[in-house]
């Protein structure tokens, strides 16, 4: 199969050209690409180098060369840079030998002959291409898309999944959430192992003997070098083997799919209960500013932003469970009703600071040129407020969203600790003092995971409210 052979427009297929051409400006994707595809390089190469030697080119050059030479171009390129090399060495009262400058000035008029001649003959379409480019032209070549797709089969793979922007943009930023994933998970460990706890000594007591701390130490490998430690726990991480914790000897696997999800759930709801009621309030406050109602719902706001949460916890068990007797005054798996209390005060600072947010973007996008146009030309006001300023508004809001929605995941340990819940946060808490390193670092990772996922999704409503993130993935 020669293909370094030109095909006609027929036989030609730019799709995976084009996508290449784009992405290999890129240097990271560029060698991604290269490794990908590095079993066909081979072959692509042998035909390069055969290429690159054809007469075709060399004759026409060496014809140019001699053309330049006889038309005496040569000799007056070359006294030109001698005249420029030695009034040079003047100025800078520079001593240079006659030699020195001549040697100087032909190497400067061969390299002006070669530019020129090249020019000449890319003019004319007679070119020597490197080989990435080479390599590039032949994904033009049905043949070669046929022959080498089995052994770049994930070459072509990334190229079809980049070719859509919008699965370019996911595609990066799973990327991206992967490194976070990793950095953090090493942070985390890297202070566990810096910590001053010792965790044998914590676990087996102060009157442990040396031997038994030692074999503590070599069972659960304590005792061989940090890089060896990081690279078991980011191992076990990513193939969901945590093994055993230090203490009880439980399945930190099991233990956390058994915690993970009522925090999660708990989570889940008060942010529901926060956008549900935030950003009606924040729109009233926007739309009616200075009013009554504006004052209202702000100075609940602010309340709810300033009552530390544990001390909230402890009020509604006071007075909903133990003076009234509405609700339990500890969660239930069984009940529903002890949801109530933890949900409300999960969500009680998050609502305060959505509404916040959501009256102040508000407020910005509503004083716009095309809202006020719209307003002037008749419009309701209802769907002027639903229809423009609403969506255009979003964009602050959801990244506040995202961002305490993490925060709810991470500080959910103080209100499972007030309510008596068995969560990922306190199961951390409860292990940090040991340190149990294995536990730690898979109840803090997988909560990692799971806010790097709400912020994938965060980013994709990103495109979806905002036209103008649509049309820069699309031209990028």
């Amino acid at each position: 199969m020669d293909i370094s052979n030109n095909h006609s427009a027929t036989t030609e297929h730019v799709f995976f050209f084009a996508v290449y051409q784009k992405l290999k400006t890129q240097k990271l994707y560029n060698v991604l690409l290269f490794l990908l595809s590095i079993l066909v390089h081979p072959i692509t190469y042998y035909f390069y180098q055969k290429r690159k030697q054809s007469q075709q080119y060399k004759q026409a050059f060496e014809q140019r060369w001699l053309y330049y030479e006889e038309k005496g171009l040569m000799a007056k390129w070359q006294s030109t840079f001698a005249e420029q090399e030695l009034a040079k060495a003047t100025f800078f009262h520079e001593t240079v030998s006659e030699k020195q400058i001549q040697e100087t000035a032909s190497k400067l008029a061969q390299a002006k002959i070669q530019q020129s001649i090249e020019q000449e003959l890319l003019k004319e379409g007679i070119e020597v291409l490197s080989y990435l480019e080479y390599f590039s032209e032949q994904l033009k070549n049905r043949k070669f898309l046929t022959f080498t797709f089995l052994p770049a089969a994930l070459f072509y793979v990334v190229l079809l999944l980049y070719a859509n922007p919008f699965l370019q943009f996911i595609i990066e930023r799973i990327l991206q959430s992967f490194i976070v994933i990793v950095g953090v998970a090493t942070l985390v460990f890297t202070i566990l192992y810096l910590s001053p706890f010792d965790p044998a000594r914590n676990l087996l007591g102060v009157e442990a003997t040396a031997e038994q701390i030692a074999n503590f130490n070599r069972i659960h490998g304590l005792d061989q070098p940090y890089f060896s430690q990081l690279w078991n726990a980011l191992s076990g991480l990513f193939t969901f083997d945590l093994g055993a914790s230090f203490a009880g000897k439980e399945d930190i696997t099991h233990s956390i799919a058994n915690k993970f999800p009522i925090t999660l759930e708990i989570a889940v709801l008060s942010l529901l209960m926060a956008i549900a009621i935030a950003i009606p309030v924040g729109i009233i406050s926007a739309v009616r500013p200075n009013s009554y109602l504006d004052y209202t719902f702000m100075f609940i706001a602010l309340i709810g932003l300033s009552i530390p949460s544990f001390w909230q916890g402890l009020i509604f068990i006071l007075t909903f469970a133990l003076k009234l007797q509405w609700l339990p005054a500890t969660y239930n798996p069984q009940s529903w009703l002890s949801l109530i209390m933890p949900v409300i005060v999960l969500g009680t600072s998050i609502t305060a600071s959505i509404a916040r947010m959501t009256r102040s973007s508000m407020l910005e996008v509503i004083h716009e040129d095309y809202i006020i146009t719209a307003k002037a030309k008749g419009l309701d006001e209802f769907k002027v407020i639903s229809k423009h300023a609403i969506r255009n508004a979003m964009i602050p809001i959801i990244t506040v969203i995202g961002l305490l929605f993490g925060g709810m995941l991470g500080g959910a340990s103080v209100t499972e600790k007030v309510f008596n819940i068995s969560g990922i946060g306190s199961y951390i808490v409860d292990k940090q003092f040991i340190p149990d390193i294995p536990a730690i670092l898979g109840g803090v990772v997988y909560i990692a995971i799971t806010i790097s996922i709400v912020n994938l999704f965060i980013d994709i409503l990103y495109a979806f409210f905002d036209p103008r993130i649509r049309s820069k993935m699309k031209k990028s």
